[in-house]
């Protein structure tokens, strides 16, 4: 655990100490699990959605207690009634907290989650909500200027959070640059309705009908990542007539029950198990296996982002559930169907989702590109010199889609 800096303060996590010029400064559990959060996230908007799943974990609360918490706070941090130093009410949305962070041990620098400073430059983002034909809520976003390009959902999501996280902000950066980037959080998970009994592959590919439409579009690029991938090329074959040309990273036509030979699913079949019984747990060996598998080079900051992730984005048995939808799927009899241009990409060395798989499906779609980048993430981060390589790649291929 870390320890943070700001003001005159040192924050603890470990020990659970808030101290003033040496000074201690007695918290109640639940505002200084509320400070912690806002300050792992200095510089960034935390919805209030994502407080109370950090704070109140699976437990049902009145909006009341956070207000209460976040009043607590600013007194014992000496903020008056109207100073906001150190915590920014964001009306009808959240907090923030501005004040400078810096981390204990290492020179002093900037806190890791506050890389949200070079994210600055992102543009605003725009939520919204539309109702699927089967009744449920599904967020989406829209962040940028200019031509559309539509991400499908994958696993897992938040719009809120990961806006500005140290694992996709680079990406949703240079996404809504010159364009128009429109994201959803599918059933299940993120700011989306996490009641929805249909978790199923034709029930994700509904939801991106249903964001497609809510926004208006008529003809529009495709950008899938992981499952997404999946989504993406069942919504192209089904609606050719409004996708100009699709991205595929790190994606697969046969989900992990189905893959076999090099990759068994028993290992896959313990970590739905996992997931049921320590999702959003602060147990580091647990959040170390996420970690190793989907971003092993990632920073201190990135692991910590992947932990909070777990908490606020979707409850222990969506996480399994998706999790098992994810194994069933088969799109292979669809990829020779797949009639736009589309460019393949995936890492060499991903564990997530295995570099065979990428492989097949670019050869299963005529006329693919298929770019292979030097890496072992999941997501390529913004520190890794396949990060230039996708982003030139990408935009060269999108230029040519209007």
């Amino acid at each position: 655990m870390q320890i943070y800096l700001f003001g005159d303060f040192r924050l603890d996590v470990a020990e659970r100490r808030l101290t003033r010029d040496g000074e201690n400064v007695p918290l109640r559990p639940k505002v200084f699990d509320t400070l912690v959060e806002l300050v792992r996230n200095a510089g960034r908007l935390v919805d209030k959605a994502a407080l109370f799943q950090a704070v109140w974990p699976e437990t049902v609360v009145e909006e009341g207690n956070l207000a209460h918490n976040v009043s607590i706070l600013r007194k014992a941090l000496g903020e008056g009634k109207t100073d906001q130093e150190y915590i920014e009410t964001v009306p009808k949305r959240g907090y923030r907290f501005v004040a400078q962070v810096a981390v204990e041990g290492d020179g002093a620098r900037p806190a890791p989650t506050a890389v949200a400073t070079e994210a600055q430059a992102l543009p605003e983002q725009r939520i919204a909500f539309t109702v699927t034909a089967d009744g449920v809520r599904i967020a989406y976003a829209t962040s940028g200027e200019g031509p559309p390009l539509v991400k499908a959902a994958n696993w897992l999501n938040h719009l809120e959070f990961d806006w500005r996280s140290p694992v996709w902000h680079h990406v949703m950066r240079e996404l809504s640059t010159g364009r128009m980037l429109v994201r959803y959080d599918e059933r299940g998970n993120g700011l989306s309705d996490w009641g929805a009994e249909d978790l199923s592959f034709e029930a994700f590919v509904t939801d991106l009908e249903a964001v497609v439409d809510a926004v208006g579009l008529d003809r529009f690029p495709l950008l899938g990542i992981s499952q997404g991938c999946a989504v993406s090329i069942a919504y192209a074959v089904r609606h050719p007539e409004r996708v100009t040309r699709m991205v595929l990273h790190g994606g697969y036509a046969k989900g992990w029950r189905l893959r076999g030979g090099e990759e068994l699913s028993g290992w896959r079949e313990g970590l739905v198990e996992m997931i049921r019984h320590g999702w959003g747990r602060d147990v580091p060996g647990f959040r170390q296996i996420f970690a190793s598998i989907y971003i092993p080079d990632a920073t201190p900051e990135q692991t910590q982002w992947w932990t909070d992730l777990q908490r606020v984005t979707a409850s222990p048995e969506n996480a399994a559930r998706l999790l098992e939808t994810l194994g069933r799927i088969d799109v292979v009899d669809l990829l020779p169907k797949v009639s736009v241009p589309t460019l393949v990409t995936h890492s060499r060395g991903d564990a997530g989702i295995p570099f065979f798989a990428g492989k097949a499906l670019a050869q299963g779609i005529p006329g693919a590109r298929f770019l292979p980048l030097e890496s072992d993430n999941h997501l390529i981060l913004a520190h890794e010199p396949a990060w230039p390589i996708w982003r030139s790649a990408v935009r060269g291929f999108l230029a040519d889609s209007g």
